[in-house]
């Protein structure tokens, strides 16, 4: 009968009791490093977080406060102290039968209309410059570069070069439209009365466009070429391929275009500011120079208030129904 013996184990290398697997320890020494990981990029955005409340978020909560306050300027080294005035800054402003509320509501369909018509210009101006952009051509480089200039330039030199070329005696615009081509009978004024519509729209159009252009110029690097060279060999022409092909390709692109277009121009400040002043002609009464005046021309700060609060609600319901419709547009045709 055969034993087998057992050899004893070596001293000092008992069997591990109340001793952790190396896997636990890994374990442990790795969820330090998963928490600093996943924290990184809150560390880092941390920096961009404050400067946004301090620069936006908390002046619109205080605008949003003195919307209900009868802020006037006999409270503005105080505002703090201006008695509460609940919604009576509201009612003054979409009171549509008193005068406020009447050149408010003008004002509104004024912007309407100026951003309409802006928005689809500069996106039909851009989107046919990229398609045009996309051929190959000698100095086509140089020719994007001069595309982008308005773009480049700085908002008020560029406007107040508009302003001096739309002067009524001396400006180029008269001066082309009149004096070279006989257009017009007579030099129009083009900073007052109902072409100071005309010339904001023109000065908009000619500075937005290159954005689209080169948003849209962005987007149509992405489409293959393959399948132009196969819709061509099936005998598809330049208008069919840019309605098969391009416009269905560019949508996604054309979805953040267009709402970034309307914000920016449904808000403009600058550009009716620099051209007319803080009185705009009654044609050229965007609701951001309303406001301003009836701010800080008519010291009445809570009824400005209550009407920035308004244009931001509307704003958002906009932003909110648009893109509910154009999610609902790219599902249904995913499926």
């Amino acid at each position: 009968m055969t034993t087998t013996a057992t050899s004893p184990a070596p001293a000092g290398e008992g069997p591990a009791v109340g001793k952790e697997s190396p896997g636990a320890a890994s374990g442990k020494s790795r969820r330090p490093g998963r928490i600093r990981r996943l924290g990184l990029p809150y560390l880092l955005l941390l920096p961009a977080l404050v400067l946004e409340l301090l620069v936006h978020l908390i002046p619109m909560v205080i605008g949003i406060v003195m919307s209900f306050k009868e802020l006037t300027q006999f409270y503005i080294r105080d505002w703090g102290a201006a008695p509460w005035s609940g919604l009576d800054n509201f009612k003054i402003a979409v009171d549509f039968d008193a005068p406020v509320g009447e050149a408010l509501l003008h004002s509104f369909f004024v912007t309407c209309l100026f951003t309409l018509l802006s928005v689809g210009l500069c996106w039909a101006i851009g989107t046919a410059a990229a398609v045009f952009m996309q051929e190959t051509f000698k100095g086509r480089g140089i020719l994007r570069a001069l595309f982008l200039i308005p773009y480049a330039l700085p908002v008020y030199a560029a406007v107040i070069t508009w302003v001096f070329m739309f002067q009524h005696d001396n400006g180029l615009v008269n001066h082309v439209l009149h004096d070279q081509l006989g257009v017009t009978d007579k030099p129009s004024f083009w900073l007052i009365g109902d072409n100071s519509f005309i010339a904001l729209l023109t000065v908009s159009v000619w500075k937005g466009w290159p954005f689209a252009f080169l948003i849209v110029m962005a987007g149509l690097q992405n489409i293959p070429k393959e399948m132009y060279e196969a819709a061509a060999l099936d005998g598809a022409g330049l208008w069919q391929q840019l309605r098969r092909i391009t416009l269905p390709s560019l949508r996604p692109v054309n979805q953040v275009l267009v709402l970034v277009l309307f914000l920016w121009t449904f808000n403009d400040f600058n550009t009716p500011y620099v051209m007319f002043g803080k009185a705009a002609p009654e044609a050229a009464d965007l609701v951001s120079v309303h406001i301003y005046q009836s701010s800080f021309v008519t010291w009445n700060f809570g009824t400005g208030s209550a009407m920035s609060v308004l244009l931001l609600l509307f704003l958002l319901l906009v932003t909110g129904v648009y893109l509910a419709l154009t999610s609902r547009g790219r599902k249904t045709a995913d499926v």
